[in-house]
């Protein structure tokens, strides 16, 4: 992806919850931006590092692991968040 493309945020909600839904093996429609990562869905540290690899895959964005703290996983709209300001 070029340094002047910038990605949509529904399009990074889009993304995130396919990803959720693919890696914790779930229904995406069941995965809203408000959904809680950790309590309502049961992300582990393994599924953390699975579903990264997935959305910079998907998007093409890369995440400097450095700035990644636990707050941006709270629910899919603080992660959308944070990818947004990485993409």
């Amino acid at each position: 992806m070029s340094e002047t493309q910038v990605i949509d945020r529904g399009t990074i909600v889009i993304a995130i919850s396919a990803a959720l839904a693919d890696v914790l093996k779930r229904e995406a429609d069941q995965i809203a931006e408000g959904t809680r990562l950790f309590d309502d869905l049961g992300l582990d540290s393994t599924s953390v590092l699975e579903l990264l690899m997935r959305i910079e895959d998907d998007l093409g964005v890369e995440f400097d692991t450095d700035t990644l703290e636990q707050r941006h996983f709270e629910t899919v709209g603080t992660l959308a968040d944070y990818v947004a300001e990485q993409a």
